[in-house]
């Protein structure tokens, strides 16, 4: 008589993994945080391709939320806040992939081929709403229905819930829920970005025929990093899965997955000038109002003129 298999015994997880793993989230969702906080703030920057970025944004947040409760947790079995856990990080993760990829496709349309119709705008933005938030939607609801979300020893994963380990066909739902949709945008993202790249060379460069273009476009070159840091990140993940246990690649694996969110935000904020900018004047006026209201803020006399000029207030 056959006895049934014995599962896998859990990948251990260090502490000093945990802890890194932890602040990346944290960062990622303080990162999405500023992002959706500067479209908020200031009106005049919402352009479509930043409004885009928030949705992406809103996903990173969700994504980094979820990924951080999963590794606090460190879930044992696959109870109810585990399968929730799961669900709400495959969701937001996919989601997130196919908001990177739908920015991409805007910057092409609009860019390359100089489409400014209806197709350009809300039809566009209508698309987008459908599939990255739809096509996730669908593939969680259909693999929570199933039972594929689940406890996964830390085998895919560190220390969350993602696809449950004793799925026979847990390989396939791998791929539905995240990694095919991971390869299939780090291989279309760099594509367009070097084709908007050209575009944008061609377009500012005095000399006709191939040639470098010095300063053509920071966005393009910041989103080819971006992608190629994402590519170089799940190629860490991958070599994890075949990679003897002593080497320590399980904090890279988890800061590729949950510091989507704080990339985007050196990306688009600290990396944008018209954004720094405005941090940085916004920040030094609250620097100059805590100084003003420290000076004498129990009187109700005082006033910053006052203070400047050395007068008296006036006797009660």
């Amino acid at each position: 008589m056959l006895l049934p298999q014995k599962p896998a015994p859990p990948t251990e997880i260090y502490p000093s993994e945990k802890i890194v793993v932890l602040l990346s989230c944290v960062l990622s969702f303080l990162g999405s945080s500023l992002l959706i906080g500067t479209h908020a703030l200031w009106p005049d920057l919402r352009s479509r391709a930043r409004q885009l970025l928030l949705f992406l944004s809103l996903a990173d947040l969700l994504s980094a939320a979820s990924y951080f409760y999963g590794v606090l947790q460190d879930f044992p079995d696959t109870t109810w806040d585990c399968v929730v856990q799961g669900a709400l990080s495959t969701f937001a993760n996919t989601s997130s992939f196919f908001w990177t990829v739908a920015i991409a496709v805007y910057l092409y349309i609009t860019i390359v081929r100089s489409s400014q119709g209806p197709w350009a705008g809300t039809r566009l933005l209508y698309c987008f709403h459908v599939v990255s938030w739809g096509v996730p939607l669908a593939i969680t609801v259909a693999a929570v229905a199933l039972k594929k979300i689940g406890y996964d020893a830390s085998d895919v994963s560190v220390g969350w819930c993602w696809i449950n380990i004793e799925a026979e066909d847990r390989l396939l739902w791998m791929l539905l829920a995240g990694k095919f949709w991971e390869l299939l945008a780090y291989l279309v993202l760099p594509l367009l970005y070097i084709l908007i790249r050209k575009h944008i060379c061609r377009a500012v460069s005095p000399y006709p025929g191939p040639g470098w273009c010095p300063g053509a476009s920071v966005h393009t070159h910041l989103g080819s990093q971006g992608s190629g840091a994402s590519a170089f990140f799940f190629s860490l993940s991958l070599a994890l899965s075949t990679a003897p246990s002593d080497i320590p690649l399980v904090p890279w694996q988890g800061i590729g997955n949950t510091f989507q969110g704080g990339a985007n935000c050196i990306m688009f904020v600290l990396c944008t000038q018209a954004v720094r900018a405005r941090f940085c004047s916004l920040c030094c006026c609250c620097c100059q109002c805590l100084s003003r209201s420290g000076e004498n803020p129990g009187d109700p006399y005082w006033s910053p003129s006052l203070s400047r000029t050395g007068e008296s207030p006036p006797s009660k």
